[in-house]
């Protein structure tokens, strides 16, 4: 069983509102992420502690169980909310999130014996665009929350990681669009003007 968790905890302070309920191309940001991705799970959750504008989507909205501990917070919130064996997990403010990128992803988890499978580009890994094996991850992303870590990669080297490199993610992602994210008015507008 997959589960998807879209994540949509942060701030939003370099966008000044909540980018994940911005209008993008005639509809909220967050519907056109759930639309390019949403088919691919058994299980679909949003995390968020500010649920009131998501409620019109009748998806289970999950607050975060540590709060104040940023995208790694969120990770851990999603592990344990998921029901599934794995759990794909995509930011809110992709809005060209891949799911032929996911099911790669997913599809690498069932032939190898990794934790997660996470994509690498040349700007480095791309973990809220990955897929994460609950079972062997979720304790390995706690310890490192209870030691006061708080990197996104901090848990890694308690776990098997397989990076998927560009040379698998190029013929799934041909224009390199899958993992901009918008959190400025100026990338909002220009990744509307790419849509």
């Amino acid at each position: 069983m997959l589960s998807l968790v879209i994540q949509a905890g942060g701030q939003s302070s370099r966008m000044g509102q909540e980018k994940a309920l911005l209008s993008f191309s005639g509809r909220p940001l967050i519907e056109r992420v759930l639309e390019r991705v949403k088919y691919l799970a058994d299980e679909t959750l949003i995390t968020t502690n500010t649920p009131a504008g998501f409620r019109y989507l009748e998806i289970p909205l999950i607050p975060d169980i540590i709060p104040e501990r940023g995208a790694l917070g969120g990770l851990y919130t999603a592990l344990c909310a998921a029901r599934g064996d794995l759990v794909a997990i995509v930011a809110c403010d992709l809005p060209f999130a891949n799911a032929a990128i996911l099911a790669a992803c997913r599809d690498l988890l069932l032939i190898t014996p990794a934790d997660a499978a996470i994509p690498r580009t040349e700007y480095g890994l791309e973990p809220l665009h990955a897929v994460y094996r609950r079972a062997t991850c979720l304790p390995a992303v706690k310890a490192a929350i209870d030691t006061n870590q708080w990197r996104m990669i901090a848990w890694h080297k308690n776990a098997q990681i397989h990076e998927v490199p560009e040379d698998i993610l190029h013929p799934l992602d041909p224009r390199g669009l899958a993992f901009m994210n918008v959190n400025t008015p100026e990338e909002f507008q220009r990744a509307e003007s790419l849509a």
